[in-house]
């Protein structure tokens, strides 16, 4: 068992046998534990660490079938609550995350003042040039969908993947349910949004070296899209029905209903006067723009709630018992 308060990190390894161990090089004594999962690297990254690692604290864990970034950090995650660490970092094997930022991750959580926090490469608005352009407008757009999905609108930056998290929280965690590839650490905030957990940005620069990032513009457009809407409706009906009721939870359907109505009154109308040639009465346009106007105000009426309600006292300091390890 690790000592109490100690910090542990996860390594996902996966193609990335020429970082690795300068990874590890650069993780400082603050951290007991150092999982690096190989997740059935075709590098044989897991058995290149056994060989070529002298450092005592790293544990690697292999997969006998690649489970993806979210399998690797689960496996790594329930390694760590079994030895009783109190937080988890998880840091990349590709070396774009500098291991000195460990303690900033850590202090927030050891503190009380969150459950998970996260890396967000935009703070410094200097930096972002160094950025790659597509990079840039993929995290952009991403950044605004997470927003709407998770909950957390005081985030950006959501496919960072430098994060820690207080054992405690990641304890309640679908360890099975969350996605398993690329849409990992998106689908990690509505997670901990569905727990009511407090997470925090902590300002950080990202290195790119001859790394090769695998994610497509083609993805985000498809298959990321669709899940945030998946994750959104799972939100809405978690926290504004299942969980709790407030007028929020009427504004976005009347909201939206009004909406509909108007906009599908009008164009119907219109197309229908257009045909015939002839003007649109005074009558049919307010009947129409009515709506329209109520509807806008209630569903911006729900985005002022939904954006004010994000969680602000730490899940791990409301949990009166422990869950049985994941």
């Amino acid at each position: 068992m690790l000592p109490p308060d100690s910090v542990a990190v996860v390594i996902p390894s996966y193609k990335v046998t020429r970082h690795i161990l300068g990874v590890i090089a650069g993780i400082g004594p603050e951290v007991a534990r150092i999982y690096v999962v190989d997740d059935k690297c075709p590098d044989g990254s897991g058995a290149f660490v056994r060989a070529n690692c002298e450092d005592p604290r790293v544990v690697v864990i292999e997969h006998e079938q690649n489970q993806g970034v979210g399998g690797a950090v689960m496996s790594g995650y329930r390694a760590a609550i079994s030895e009783g660490a109190a937080v988890i970092v998880k840091v990349d094997g590709d070396g774009q995350m500098d291991g000195k930022l460990i303690p900033h991750f850590v202090a927030p959580i050891l503190a009380g003042e969150a459950d998970y926090t996260k890396g967000n490469r935009f703070f410094d608005l200097e930096r972002i040039g160094s950025m790659p352009p597509m990079r840039l407008f993929g995290n952009a757009m991403l950044s605004f969908l997470t927003k709407l999905s998770s909950g957390y609108w005081d985030l950006f930056d959501p496919t960072n993947g430098y994060t820690a998290i207080h054992a405690d929280a990641a304890r309640y965690l679908p360890f099975d349910k969350i996605s398993r590839r690329y849409f990992f650490e998106t689908d990690m905030l509505f997670r901990l949004n569905t727990l009511g957990a407090v997470v925090a940005d902590v300002p950080m620069d990202a290195v790119y070296g001859d790394e090769v990032s695998n994610l497509k513009i083609s993805r985000i457009a498809t298959e990321f899209a669709a899940k945030h809407v998946r994750n959104f409706l799972k939100r809405l009906f978690y926290n504004y029905y299942l969980r709790n009721m407030s007028l929020a939870s009427i504004e976005l359907p009347l909201g939206v209903v009004l909406l509909l109505f108007g906009s599908i009154f009008g164009i119907s109308h219109w197309i229908d006067a257009s045909r015939h040639n002839l003007a649109t009465p005074a009558g049919t346009v307010m009947v129409a723009a009515l709506p329209v106007i109520m509807g806008v105000q209630l569903i911006l009426a729900f985005l002022a709630y939904d954006i004010a309600s994000v969680p602000r006292r730490p899940l791990h300091k409301k949990i009166l018992f422990r869950k049985p390890n994941a």
